[in-house]
């Protein structure tokens, strides 16, 4: 018997969800106004509504006057609290600041500027992203066969946290998470803002629907670093400058010696009067890394992507140089030589790429 009416309610719920969403067109910036803000009974007000029915029937058949003014006193209170709580949310701005990278399975989290033009202050207002069923099931995350389900139920409870803001006056900054389950692009899920304030007898929201995506890349996979790659431990870096003659790094200047290329003569000396020298140039030598797809030891595309994360991340932290090669590069440019670079910044540049990879 409970089939029908769950069968019944689901396609109630996505017409209510496209409605909502044609009267709130994607944006960054948002103002809540009568187009984009429901009012309706809290669970509290339901009750409240029952009471009121009940002394108008009584006072009614009853003929009792009491009664009568205690149900139109009821109702003026209720009509107040309509207006009062539409008004405490009506005229909010929300604007949408920065979305973070995270790997698959964590949350990215969400920062909002939340704006208050009003001369008094607005109170207890919730702020929540709904993340639907749907999209839960399917953005399933790339996770080996091992691994059990408790963590994925822990990760699931998380994704509901929510935001009280409980006073705002002029601006406010607060961070939402966002529960990832697949590598890729996520588009942000719709956040509800809701408030009962000042009576609780009246529900107030709206939904907010943002046009900016996240990028969410694999989740690490550790591999057998020592059989790919030679370095596996900061002790195998090399301490100090190590320098070879190249074009690219000034080193020194010598005194000329006859048989020497003029091209690398520094001819502003020799004008000043200070004689003849040779300009010198090296190439740091170090422990410059290729991240290749084709190494990874992995037999699956995601499980590839998931080492090389894997790869990148360690690098990172090692302060080592390298560059990434990813399958659609190598296959549209077979020569093309990949940017080099180091540090956590370039990391998270690779990161990205492997996010967007397809």
């Amino acid at each position: 018997m409970s089939v029908l009416p769950k069968a019944l309610t689901v396609p109630a719920r996505s017409l209510l969800s496209r409605w909502f969403a044609a009267r709130a067109p994607k944006s960054d910036n948002a103002t809540l106004n009568l187009r984009n803000v429901y009012i309706f009974f809290s669970r509290e007000g339901l009750l409240f509504a029952v009471l009121l029915i009940i002394t108008f029937i009584a006072g009614i058949n009853y003929g009792n006057n009491l009664v009568l003014g205690l149900c139109f006193y009821l109702i003026s209170v209720w009509l107040i609290s309509f207006h009062v709580t539409f008004a405490h949310i009506s005229g909010l701005q929300v604007r949408l600041l920065d979305v973070t990278m995270a790997e698959a399975g964590a949350p990215v989290w969400v920062t909002l500027q939340l704006r208050n033009d009003s001369r008094r202050p607005r109170r207890q207002l919730l702020f929540i992203f709904e993340q639907v069923a749907s999209e839960q099931t399917e953005q399933k995350p790339y996770k080996k066969a091992d691994k059990n389900n408790d963590n994925q139920h822990e990760i699931n409870a998380d994704s509901q946290l929510s935001v009280l803001v409980t006073r705002l006056q002029d601006e406010q900054i607060i961070r939402l998470p966002v529960q990832t389950y697949r590598r890729g692009q996520l588009q942000l899920p719709r956040l509800k803002i809701k408030t009962v304030y000042p009576l609780g007898i009246m529900r107030a929201w709206s939904y907010v629907y943002f046009a900016r995506s996240a990028w969410v890349y694999p989740k690490p996979e550790t591999f057998d670093w020592q059989a790919q790659y030679a370095i596996a431990s900061p002790e195998d870096l090399p301490i100090g400058g190590q320098y070879r003659q190249g074009q690219d790094d000034f080193e020194r200047l010598d005194n000329y010696i006859e048989g020497e290329s003029l091209a690398r003569v520094s001819w502003g000396h020799v004008a000043r009067g200070q004689g003849m020298f040779t300009k010198h140039f090296a190439d740091p030598v170090g422990h410059e890394q290729t991240l290749d797809y084709t190494d990874m030891p992995a037999a699956q595309h995601e499980q590839k992507l998931a080492q090389m994360a894997y790869g990148v991340l360690t690098l990172g932290e090692l302060g080592v140089p390298f560059n990434m090669r990813l399958p659609n590069e190598i296959t549209v440019n077979k020569h093309a030589t990949a940017t080099m670079g180091e540090g956590e910044a370039f990391a998270q540049a690779c990161l990205l790429r492997l996010a967007k990879s397809p």
